[in-house]
């Protein structure tokens, strides 16, 4: 084994987790639109920023 590197990669639920979010967000968007080309492209576009609106809002409410 001389001279060879072993490189583990251990972030596997991460990942999972993320894409799983990404793929609901994305249904949620989508489903909502009008169902137009574009309005599909934007319903993927906001399902990568919808975290931004959840901290949005969140902080929102908190100065009430």
């Amino acid at each position: 084994m001389a001279g060879k590197t072993r490189i583990v990669e251990r972030n596997g639920i991460g990942g999972m987790l993320m894409l799983m979010t990404y793929v609901g967000a994305a249904i949620y968007f989508i489903s909502h639109s009008d169902g137009s080309f574009w309005a599909v492209i934007l319903g993927l576009l906001q399902a990568v920023v919808w975290p931004v609106y959840v901290v949005y809002e969140v902080l929102g409410a908190l100065s009430v």
